[in-house]
């Protein structure tokens, strides 16, 4: 597949390792050649999934370090630096190569080099008579972290916040979309792909697509051209479709409980890289990863929670019959744990014993790895009622409501107090209509619970002004919609054009509905009137008029603006499998963030905006 994002990224690690040159067959680089590595925080992030340690000596790095950290100098050793190109950066390259820390200086930069640094860089290493150490400067366009083969983020921190921050000027929302525009352009540039690009009319997401849709023009003029596919004639069944989508969409989405394993690990256990830390069973914190070299989470992130326990014990039960099976060919004692003790007695069955114990080893691991986590699980779905969160807020979801002694029942029972916030929110959103004297009853309760209600009070506001515009007729609508442009910056329209996609009868999220319609290219009232884009094609208007802008395509990326999730994720995968035949989609975001950290944002917009309990000091 072309979009193998993965398996891309590392190739270009891979080669920036080799300092630049080729790798050779067996995937490794020249180990004679001895290195250092130096990144910087953001860059050690963007290996930290792709590459282990193990790895890394593979490629001949013998010593790592962050670019803050003071290094004693290794004159006869090249130095890899992987950083982002800014200023800090910059000033630390040039204090090193007068230094004379490394023999000499590849430098890698996560994106290109704005033109001003690169003239310092020249200035300073040449005042300081150290240009000669500097051996070569590359762009590599790998500013995005790739967690899994179909999953990246831009690590673009708070950006539902900045968007939608009532306070923001235009400049600032101009940088925003520029930052964002210029990760989305690494990963294409990495994939080597061109795609059509379509969202939908307003908002952040159409900006986002008119600047990339610009920038992409601009680059293929350029002479190095990072996009090697053949000419302008690649019809759209062999290219993908870029689906540029803004948070506000589908806020639900980034608020509910959810009971499926990768969901729950992430929002209840902070899965973070792909890493996480829990409590072990004889005290003490492990740590585990949970990547693409893991099969069990693969197959099983995207079951609910109870099938998880039930393919765990199944597991399990099926590697202590294969351990049985060694030990009654070796003569071993029947139904021991295999500790490779008892492989005496039938030599001809040894051999294959010896053979299955690595194997049988690593199961067994695996196993005590997702028992340990799920066992964890167990603890905070009992101690917090997870399970009837998000039962209820389905349900909520579905019918539209929920009955009021219900409602404060659970916002007066278990759970911590970001649990009763977030399913107070989701009451919001689910209500069609919005009882004030209800309303207040929430509110009280969740007072009594000692919640900050600011990001409560931020969507009752906003979906107060949906309301008030759905109802309005045209000319006092002018009115509300400027007034709420003054009030919410660039939100608003994106924010009415979500409304609709609250209330979606079918568990399938209105994400995934859109991206089906989007793929299958079959006349779709929700998305004939998306803006399409081809930064191949000569630029006329934005409309989907051209008849291979619309598909069907085999190939997806899916981007959603302001954070998205491992909900999301699952959702689109499923969509992917139930295609006939599969379809392939690739799922980004500018910042991966729990339910937790998505209502941290909420919250911070509403103090901007004065709402919250005037009782608590903001966090």
């Amino acid at each position: 597949m072309s979009l193998n994002l993965r398996h891309k990224q590392t190739e270009c690690i891979a080669r920036m390792l080799n300092l630049n040159q080729p790798i050779n067959v067996t995937g490794t680089t020249n180990e004679e050649a001895y290195k250092i590595l130096i990144y910087d925080k953001f860059c050690q992030n963007i290996l930290s999934p792709l590459i282990h340690v193990k790895d890394l000596r593979k490629h001949g790095v013998t010593l790592y370090f962050l670019i803050d950290k003071d290094r004693k100098p290794v004159h006869d050793v090249p130095a890899v630096y992987f950083v982002q190109p800014n200023q800090s950066n910059v000033q630390r390259i040039i204090a090193d190569a007068s230094r004379s820390l490394y023999q000499t200086l590849h430098l890698n930069f996560s994106t290109s080099i704005p033109r001003p640094l690169l003239e310092d860089l020249a200035t300073g290493t040449l005042t300081s008579d150290s240009i000669h150490r500097i051996s070569k400067v590359h762009d590599q366009y790998l500013e995005f972290v790739t967690l899994e083969d179909n999953l990246f983020s831009l690590a673009q921190k708070s950006c539902f916040l900045q968007l939608n921050d009532p306070s923001a000027g235009d400049r600032e929302i101009e940088d925003i979309v520029e930052k964002i525009v210029s990760g989305l352009f690494c990963v294409l540039a990495t994939l080597g792909v061109v795609p059509v690009i379509r969202c939908p009319r307003g908002g952040p997401a159409e900006m986002v697509a008119t600047a990339l849709d610009q920038r992409i023009r601009d680059h293929l003029l350029s002479k190095n051209n990072l996009f090697t596919e053949g000419g302008n004639f690649v019809s759209s069944f062999q290219r993908p479709v870029l689906c540029i989508f803004d948070r506000n969409f589908e806020l639900p989405v980034a608020i509910q409980h959810d009971f499926r394993y990768r969901p729950l690990v992430h929002d209840v256990l902070g899965l973070k890289l792909n890493r996480l830390s829990v409590q072990g069973e004889k005290g003490g914190m492990r740590s585990y990863e949970l990547d693409s070299s893991d099969s069990f989470w693969l197959t099983n992130g995207a079951l609910e929670f109870p099938e998880v326990a039930v393919e765990i014990e199944t597991q399990l039960n099926k590697y202590k019959k294969d351990v049985d099976e060694v030990n009654k060919r070796t003569g071993g004692t029947h139904g021991a744990e295999f500790e490779g003790t008892d492989l005496i007695g039938n030599t001809k069955h040894l051999m294959n014993a010896v053979n299955s114990l690595p194997e049988l080893t690593e199961r067994k691991q695996v196993i005590d790895k997702h028992t340990n986590i799920a066992t964890v699980l167990l603890g905070e779905i009992k101690e917090r009622s997870l399970d009837s969160y998000a039962k209820k807020e389905n349900d909520m979801m579905v019918r539209g409501g929920i009955e009021r002694s219900e409602l404060l029942s659970v916002l007066r029972g278990k759970g911590t107090k970001m649990d009763k916030l977030r399913f107070a929110i989701m009451y919001l959103i689910s209500s069609e209509t919005i009882n004030p004297t209800e309303v207040e009853a929430v509110e009280a309760a969740l007072r009594e619970s000692e919640v900050d209600t600011a990001a409560f009070q931020y969507v009752k506001k906003i979906k107060s002004l949906n309301v008030s515009l759905a109802s309005a007729n045209s000319a006092s609508r002018s009115n509300i919609v400027d007034w709420a442009e003054k009030l919410y910056g660039q939100s608003i329209s994106a924010v009415t054009a979500g409304v609709k996609n609250l209330l979606s009868s079918d568990r399938q999220l209105a994400l995934a509905r859109t991206v089906e319609a989007l793929i299958e290219g079959r006349p779709n009232p929700e998305t004939d009137i998306y803006l399409a884009f081809d930064p191949r094609a000569p630029k006329s208007g934005s409309g989907a008029s051209s008849s291979h802008l619309k598909g069907p395509f085999k190939e997806a990326i899916v981007f959603m603006i302001g954070g998205g999730n491992y909900v999301e994720y699952c959702s689109l995968q499923e969509l992917a499998q139930n295609q006939q035949p599969a379809k392939h989609i690739l799922y980004g975001t500018t910042e991966l963030l729990t339910g937790g950290d998505f209502i941290e944002q909420l919250t911070l917009l509403g103090k901007k905006m004065g709402l919250g309990n005037a009782s608590t000091p903001p966090q």
